[in-house]
C-alpha cells in the first residue's frame, strides 16, 4: 500500500513531522511504502469557487503547484493529513489543500482511499474537535491527536509518539 503524508506544518522537524515519521516507520514494518510532502514548499492559490472543477474534465483550472500534489494523491492508497492546530483548525496550507480537493469530491477520486489525521496541539486532543468534525464530513479518517507545541517536544513524549505509531496499524 502506498501512503502519502501531506504535512501542513511550516516547521520541518517539528511535531507533525516527527509524528508522521513514527507512523510511516511503523507502516513500513508492515510492508507499506510512505512518502512525505511538505505543503509549505508548494505554491497553492485559494479556491475561487469558479466551479470549473464541476465541468467536463472535473479538474481545478488554477495555475499553481497543485497538479503536482494531485498526481501523488492519485497514486496513493492512503492519505495522512498532518497539521498542528491553529485556532482550533488546520494551518493555512492544509486548509488551502482541503479546499482545492473539491474536484476529488465531484469526480469521486477519493472514494476507496483511507485517510488519517495527525494533529498536535498545545491544548491536547480536546482542542482538535472542530478540525476532526470538519474532516469527518469529507473523509472517514482515523486520528492521532496529541499534546505538543514547542518544536520537536513530541520526541520526548513516548506516549504521544505511540499514538502515531498505532495510527496506521489497520492497513
Amino acid at each position: 500500500m502506498r501512503i502519502l503524508a501531506l504535512i501542513g506544518s511550516p516547521r520541518r522537524g517539528g511535531n507533525s513531522d516527527l509524528l508522521v515519521d513514527a507512523a510511516l516507520r511503523e507502516a513500513a514494518k508492515r510492508g507499506h511504502q510512505g512518502e512525505k510532502l511538505y505543503l509549505y514548499e508548494y505554491e497553492m492559490k485559494p479556491c475561487v469557487d469558479c466551479r470549473a472543477c464541476k465541468q467536463e474534465e472535473m479538474i481545478c483550472v488554477l495555475k499553481d503547484d497543485l497538479p503536482k500534489i494531485y498526481k501523488r494523491i492519485d497514486a496513493a492508497d492512503a492519505l495522512v493529513l498532518a497539521t498542528p492546530i491553529y485556532w482550533y483548525g488546520s494551518t493555512a496550507q492544509m486548509k488551502l489543500l482541503i479546499d482545492r480537493l473539491r474536484p476529488y469530491i465531484v469526480n469521486r477520486r477519493l472514494e476507496g482511499k483511507k485517510a488519517y489525521l495527525i494533529a498536535p496541539s498545545e491544548e491536547g486532543p480536546s482542542a482538535c474537535g472542530p478540525l476532526v468534525d470538519s474532516l469527518k464530513m469529507s473523509f472517514n479518517a482515523g486520528e492521532a491527536l496529541v499534546t505538543a507545541n514547542e518544536k520537536g517536544e513530541v520526541a520526548k513524549k513516548p506516549e504521544e509518539l505511540e499514538k502515531a505509531r498505532g495510527l496506521l496499524s489497520g492497513l
